[in-house]
């Protein structure tokens, strides 16, 4: 049985598209159920004769997975792209590479282009478009009979327009076609409550060539010292408080929900093996590690997810956005990126409401400006920071496709009524890196001293 939300954005979708429209732009918050959304409105188009074929796109394998998943099941099919199929899933990478003859076959047919996370494409026209984005201006728009574009997060952090969306006037405030918030998913009991615990210090000494100089809390430190945020990430002491006080939580969770399990978000492959290393060696904790170099990372994930073999998962560019493993509900925020944009994606992680008995949600980051304010505008669905965008973006900041990638190009050969077989090889890169900002990171890595640990708890619709 759909969610409210879910029929009310199907019927504004089908109305749209019966009226002339071909592009519709939904916004729903992480975990809310977009993709039953987006596969119950395909196969009432299918019924109603409307399309012939449905093709999604998402930023990863594990997602473009889960999607195929949940479209074979509502479709009652393979979803594989096979001769005879109705529709495949694929990633935003295949765009590169995929062939114009295909797009002119399958313009001969009706067909309803799915793309997830729509905030992956960034731009409007040819000069501010990544080669994702480019690629959906310039062939998918002619080849597509409708549209429709799923985000939980509808901006970018480099302030690129999103290919698709539409904006009100120059000053490019987003307008979206239907919007399901936050608020309003934790009203309907579609998502967790989100407890944000963010741990700070009371007393930081740091030994510098001028002698010895004390700081009050981590933001101070970070202000007025020279220190950078990647060094309080690495420090061993802050770890094992942060990591301990992720531990005892997800243990209570797990005293009525056993199935329960965390997330470690780290800013590299060595930070995550060494997170690993204080689960197992400190907190007897099992986990596994995931990242994006990893080539058997997607088998790990889906392993995690059903076998509950693991309490943790520690990822290196993996686990963000559109990754279904409802059973997290304790997460660590642990890398150097500090957009609102991936924070909430990270936050959607432990948000789905599942039938356990304990329905708790925790993140626990530590008190860095970014990461207070982060926490603090969690009630706001789509925050100030966030809700204009730009036009103009320089080229240093577009996204590019690395050339390495040899992903399949869609073959349009065998494409009858029925659709011909589509093959992709996946080679999925998301590493991500904080941009330097001047301070030397390792220059008094063995001088930083942190004691008197403590936390703010930010507890995020208290009246809902």
């Amino acid at each position: 049985m759909l969610r409210k939300w879910q029929a009310e954005c199907i019927s504004l979708a089908l109305s749209k598209y019966r009226r002339g429209h071909a592009h519709f732009l939904a916004q729903a918050t992480p975990g809310a159920g977009k993709t039953i959304m987006a596969a119950t409105l395909a196969k009432q188009m299918f019924d109603s004769r409307e399309i012939d074929f449905v093709l999604c796109f998402s930023p990863s394998k594990a997602v473009a997975d889960g999607i195929k998943s949940t479209f074979s099941q509502l479709l009652e099919c393979s979803f594989n792209g096979a001769l005879g199929e109705t529709g495949c899933s694929v990633t935003y990478q295949s765009l590169r590479f995929v062939t114009k003859r295909f797009w002119d076959t399958l313009s001969k047919y009706k067909v309803l282009c799915i793309f997830d996370e729509i905030h992956h494409c960034g731009g409007d026209n040819e000069l501010n478009s990544n080669s994702w984005g480019y690629q959906l201006l310039s062939d998918v728009q002619h080849a597509a009979t409708f549209t429709l574009a799923l985000t939980g997060t509808p901006w970018r952090s480099d302030k690129t327009p999103i290919t698709l969306a539409s904006y009100t006037d120059p000053e490019g405030k987003i307008v979206c076609d239907y919007q399901y918030s936050l608020a309003q998913a934790v009203q309907d009991g579609v998502c967790r409550k989100p407890k944000i615990a963010l741990i700070d210090c009371e007393e930081v000494k740091v030994t510098e060539s001028e002698g010895l100089r004390s700081y009050n809390t981590i933001d101070e430190l970070l202000n007025e010292g020279d220190v950078t945020y990647a060094l309080i990430l690495k420090d061993q002491q802050a770890l094992l408080h942060l990591i301990g006080e992720a531990v005892s939580r997800l243990i209570s969770i797990q005293a009525e929900s056993p199935n329960a399990g965390g997330l470690i978000v780290a800013s590299s492959i060595q930070e995550a093996n060494k997170i690993a290393s204080i689960l197992t060696h400190s907190y007897a904790q099992s986990s596994v590690v995931v990242s994006y170099r990893d080539t058997s990372s997607h088998e790990k994930i889906k392993e995690f997810k059903e076998t509950h073999s693991k309490n943790w998962i520690v990822s290196v560019g993996m686990v963000s956005e559109g990754t279904d493993i409802p059973r997290l509900q304790v997460c660590c925020y642990l890398t150097k990126i500090k957009t609102e944009l991936y924070f909430r994606q990270v936050l959607g992680r432990i948000l789905r409401v599942t039938e356990s008995p304990n329905q708790e949600a925790w993140l626990y980051t530590f008190a860095e400006s970014n990461m207070i304010r982060c926490a603090e505008e969690i009630e706001t669905d789509i925050p100030d920071t966030c809700l204009y965008l730009n036009y103009e973006c320089p080229d240093s900041q577009r996204s590019r496709v690395d050339e390495s990638n040899k992903t399949q190009a869609l073959d349009a050969q065998l494409l009858p009524a029925s659709v011909a077989e589509i093959s992709f090889n996946w080679n999925d890169d998301l590493s991500a890196s904080e941009p330097p900002n001047g301070k030397n990171s390792d220059l008094f890595e063995s001088s930083i001293q942190l004691a008197r640990f403590n936390q703010r708890v930010i507890e995020a619709f208290r009246g809902v």
